[in-house]
């Protein structure tokens, strides 16, 4: 079988990684890259997408000074020498067609990846639904369902689990660095297990609590609809009954379906 010619390249700037995959207009159709913003520039976005050409580029970022990189990228994919049109850039803004309404007083303020995540949320899980991104912020978002359709209505905005890890290090002389995983006991017996303990069951606890408020705010009871994307979702995620769905990509997911509204 052909493999399918990618027409969208897909890229979610964030505080800490940058993600992007090339797409066809109905799937992602390779890996998805990660680099490091700080080190995000046209020669590393060329380098992690090789020869690939692209009829549009698809852009959330919640970096602003980061979107010079990829204005620079798409403008070298076109020229004489290589006698390509240049690729048309859509950043995800509330102006632009999403998929879903927003009923929201500054739509502006609305970051684009949680944008991105309403409008697939809107299209693989329909409304009303709450997306949890994970990243270095964990955001809850909620879509309700209006007589419009689907609508973004507005959500929560947390600590990172790795901000507050990195916080307990930077802010204290004895307490170590650690890397997240599943504690073995609630109990620790060093500090690096006590600190595991604190911080995955203590941010599963946080979840949990914030659900049932929006839940309780919805009137959906133990009937709401809840999908977990972003870094650390499986290792949070994974053991809370309350979330239903994991969706690693549905940032990724969202811009190609943004993109094709748009393009």
């Amino acid at each position: 079988m052909a493999t399918p010619i990618p027409d969208l390249l897909l890229i979610d700037i964030s505080n800490s990684f940058t993600k992007l995959a090339v797409a066809t207009r109905d799937a992602i159709a390779g890996k998805v890259a990660r680099i490091p913003t700080p080190k995000l520039s046209a020669a590393t976005l060329r380098q992690a997408v090789g020869k690939s050409v692209f009829r549009g580029v698809i852009l959330s970022s919640v970096v602003p000074g980061a979107v010079s990189a990829v204005e620079e990228f798409v403008a070298a994919m076109s020229g004489k020498k290589r006698r390509l049109a240049k690729p048309r850039l859509v950043k995800v803004t509330h102006k632009i067609p999403l998929g879903v309404g927003i009923d929201y007083p500054e739509p502006a303020s609305i970051g684009a990846d949680r944008l991105a995540n309403a409008a697939g949320a809107a299209v693989f899980y329909g409304a009303p639904v709450v997306v949890i991104d994970f990243g270095t912020a964990v955001t809850f978002d909620v879509l309700a369902m209006r007589e419009s359709g689907p609508t973004y209505v507005g959500g929560v905005i947390a600590p990172g689990l790795e901000a507050m890890t990195d916080y307990l290090y930077q802010r204290t002389a004895l307490l170590p660095r650690i890397d997240l995983s599943e504690p073995v006991t609630a109990i620790g017996k060093t500090t690096r297990e006590a600190m595991l303990a604190g911080a995955v069951y203590g941010y599963r606890g946080l979840i949990r609590q914030i659900l049932e408020e929006l839940g309780r705010e919805l009137k959906s009871g133990r009937h709401l609809k809840v999908v977990a994307t972003g870094g650390y979702a499986e290792l949070i995620a994974e053991r809370l009954l309350e979330v239903q769905q994991i969706h690693p990509n549905l940032t990724l997911e969202g811009l190609r379906i943004v993109g094709n509204l748009n393009l």
